[in-house]
């Protein structure tokens, strides 16, 4: 019987899945709306996200993953089980072996939900491997070669950094702090400075129109709209990238932290590697502009982003499937 073998990167954020032959045949917020008293699902993914800050009473939206790894088992299954029947359909026939990328610092109990996660949802057999390894086949890198490459991947939960050579890993560090934190330091900021609530949604657009960790040649400009903290009235303002650089750059410096101390465990061998060759940047959060700047200026190296970050670690998760026989020792092993 012909078995699909699919690659997830089950994100915080997003959930993104691989199809051979289709390519990346869905990209869904890592969202489920329910009904409060019932707990019956309502809506996931997009339609889930509609929801976000308009949910009337009754009404909930819930995140089953938080800073990368499982928090609400049921409504992790439940989301994977119909993300996989919206992208291939899924019977008692035809259950896929998927491959999952997750975190660095996923402990074994949290590998474990995972598995029995993909599992109730439909899959055959699960595996496992780390997001920066995914990210740096998924960009084309001679990771099973004697050499360094590093990778710096800021996805919506975590952060995952990595030096690797021969398939393996000679230095990492994982941070609970991505993407989704620029979105909440924005809340912040603007609930502070201008005694505005906004919503995730409205945060989230703000970060994409006006976030920049450096001055621009041209200042970005962006109306928000939300809730005045002092009358309760709807209220509008405008913000330039200036009005958010400061918490920005503070919220990026353990990023930044992070990647010199996986410098310092690099053995030197791998210096005149990482010298030439610089740092890949991968994940929706490495596209907050001037993050590369920030990261190459700090660790004297150069920062490529890749043409295509949201989709590296998911585009080297399918490699891997597809060439098991090659990159099997990639995979991690319960």
């Amino acid at each position: 019987m012909f078995r699909k073998h699919i690659a997830v990167d089950l994100g915080t954020a997003n959930t993104l899945i691989h199809v051979p032959g289709r390519g990346v045949v869905l990209n869904a917020p890592s969202m489920v709306a329910i009904d409060s008293e019932s707990r019956r699902i309502l809506a996931v993914g997009s339609d889930a996200k509609t929801f976000l800050g308009k949910t009337p009473q009754g009404i909930e939206v819930v995140r089953p993953l938080k800073d990368g790894v499982i928090a609400d088992f049921d409504m992790a299954g439940e989301l994977l089980r119909q993300l996989l029947r919206q992208s291939i359909g899924l019977s008692n026939l035809s259950k896929p072996d998927v491959l999952i990328c997750v975190p660095l610092n996923i402990s074994n109990v949290e590998r474990r939900a995972v598995i029995e996660a993909a599992q109730a949802a439909g899959a055959h057999s699960v595996q496992l491997i780390a997001e920066p390894m995914a990210g740096a086949v998924g960009a084309n890198l001679a990771v099973l070669e004697p050499e360094g490459h590093m990778v710096v991947d800021i996805g919506g939960g975590t952060t995952d950094i990595a030096v690797i050579s021969v398939g393996a890993m000679a230095g990492a560090r994982c941070l609970r702090l991505a993407g989704d934190t620029f979105t909440r330091v924005i809340q912040d900021c603007l609930r502070e400075t201008f005694n505005l609530s906004i919503g995730e949604n409205m945060a989230e657009r703000t970060k994409i129109a006006a976030g920049a960790l450096f001055p621009l040649s041209e200042p970005l400009c962006a109306v928000v709209s939300g809730k005045d903290l002092r009358t309760g009235a709807p209220k509008t303002v405008q913000i330039t990238d200036a009005d958010l650089r400061p918490v920005l750059l503070d919220t990026a410096q353990p990023i930044v932290d992070a990647v010199l101390e996986v410098l310092e465990q690099t053995p030197p061998e791998l210096g005149g590697d990482l010298l030439s060759r610089g740092m890949l940047l991968t994940g929706g959060g490495a596209l907050l502009r001037g993050m590369d700047t920030l990261l190459s200026n700090a660790a004297h190296i150069p920062a490529v982003l890749d043409d295509e970050p949201l989709t590296t670690v998911l585009r080297g998760a399918a490699v891997v499937l597809e060439h098991l026989d090659r990159y099997s020792d990639l995979l991690l092993q319960e």
